[in-house]
């Protein structure tokens, strides 16, 4: 337990620090300005009656991840509530939207000992389901205190972060070791995980293919459609800082090709659509907000879509799609979703967090990779000019991205024979 030792020496140590960084987080609008006592460790919910089970997920990726286990496991179970938490303000505004009945979001304490231990307690959780990577020392000592089962759903450790906690082995074993049960992703992510230390390891499959397509409102989508007409349009989707500069090089390099070139753009982080929107103006180009209710007119260039939730919608009004945090050294972000829609997609280089998915896209011919921005204004040009390939690789990316649906099922049935759910 010495590495737990050290780590919260550390952590009390930079207690000061730390809070002067979240108070400038709050400033920014990253941290919720109304429910940060969460982030304390004091939950604004009570405990709800009955069996709760809590599943944790970073950020809005993973969140959208364990929507069809919650919706599966509520069904089976009536007396069953589930507590989400994530630590992101973007992840909670889509939960507070997505969430059923007898689900309810709270925000993941701050990582410190007196916060883990007084939302352990508070909550005393049947069991916890932990999505992905987003390992905290303390919050998983405590939750393994308590007795409680911990099970890693979907683990993930990509080659950097493999090669970084081998030589820190001493450090990951033993927050590994705390969880009741590790199911990886892949075959490859089960293995690294045991190589580190998890003590038990299974393999169901990657719970991103349950994803059913996102809700979408029909009556706006008949609308947006009307707007866009028959425009030639494609969607940068989930973007980070530095892509969208990027789009705007692409939109300028095929507009010389088709003069009504419509682009849809939609940053990961809305906060900074004030920042994307003056780039994209500094650059010739017309701008309609979505935030603010601004049609999209024959002169709009850049429809910039800086809103929560509605990626469903968006997905829908383009044939072709760049996916996001690819162009950039981030890893990429998920690319089943517009897959799953018939929709062309196109990646950049570094989407190294879905290694797998990737990989068998490419396989199959399902998606399409490019190095960088020159390749992605060629790529998606083709595929505007040419509505068979665009077919052709659209229809592919269905049966891809749907070929793995077993997956869900293959899941709780590994949880239920184990006793955790």
């Amino acid at each position: 337990m010495i590495p737990l030792f050290l780590y919260r020496v550390c952590f009390v140590a930079l207690t000061p620090l730390l809070a002067i960084w979240f108070w400038v987080r709050r400033l920014k609008g990253k941290e919720s300005k109304t429910r940060f006592c969460e982030r304390l460790g004091y939950p604004t919910k009570k405990r709800p009656d009955g069996k709760l089970i809590w599943m944790h997920g970073a950020s809005v990726g993973e969140c959208l991840s364990m929507m069809p286990l919650i919706n599966k496991l509520l069904e089976l179970d009536p007396n069953l509530h589930i507590m989400v938490t994530s630590g992101t303000v973007t992840s909670a505004d889509l939960m507070a939207k997505r969430l059923p009945e007898r689900a309810f979001h709270q925000f993941i304490p701050i990582d410190s000992p007196w916060g883990a231990r007084h939302f352990v307690c508070h909550f005393k959780a049947d069991a916890v389901l932990w999505f992905e990577s987003d390992f905290w020392p303390n919050l998983l000592a405590s939750i393994h205190a308590a007795k409680i089962p911990l099970v890693l759903l979907n683990g993930r450790i990509s080659d950097k972060s493999f090669k970084r906690w081998q030589r820190a082995k001493w450090f990951i074993k033993p927050m590994l070791q705390n969880f009741t049960l590790t199911l990886g992703q892949s075959l490859e992510n089960a293995n690294r995980l045991q190589a580190l230390g998890s003590p038990a390891i299974d393999c169901v499959g990657n719970i991103k293919y349950a994803a059913p397509p996102s809700p979408y409102d029909e009556t706006e989508l008949k609308k947006l459609l009307s707007e866009i007409g028959d425009r030639p349009c494609w969607c940068g989707a989930s973007t980070h800082d530095n892509e969208e500069e990027k789009m705007a090089f692409v939109h300028l390099q095929i507009k010389e090709k088709f003069e009504n070139l419509l682009t849809i753009c939609v940053p990961r982080h809305p906060h900074r659509a004030d920042s994307i929107e003056k780039m994209f103006i500094k650059k010739g180009l017309k701008v309609s907000r979505r935030s603010r209710g601004e049609a999209i007119t024959p002169e709009t260039d850049i429809y910039l879509a800086d809103t929560i939730g509605e990626m469903g919608l968006l997905y829908r009004l383009a044939p072709v799609v760049f996916v996001g945090g690819s162009l950039i050294p981030f890893g990429g972000q998920n690319m089943l979703e517009p897959m799953s829609l018939s929709r062309a997609v196109v990646i950049g280089p570094y989407a190294f967090n879905f290694k797998e998915i990737v990989q068998s896209g490419k396989e199959m011919q399902a998606l399409i990779e490019v190095p960088d921005e020159q390749a992605l204004a060629a790529t998606v040009q083709e595929l505007l000019s040419s509505p068979v390939k665009q077919k052709e690789l659209a229809e592919t990316a269905y049966r891809t991205a749907t070929s793995e649906m077993a997956v869900l099922s293959r899941l709780h049935e590994c949880l239920k024979v184990r006793g955790i759910i």
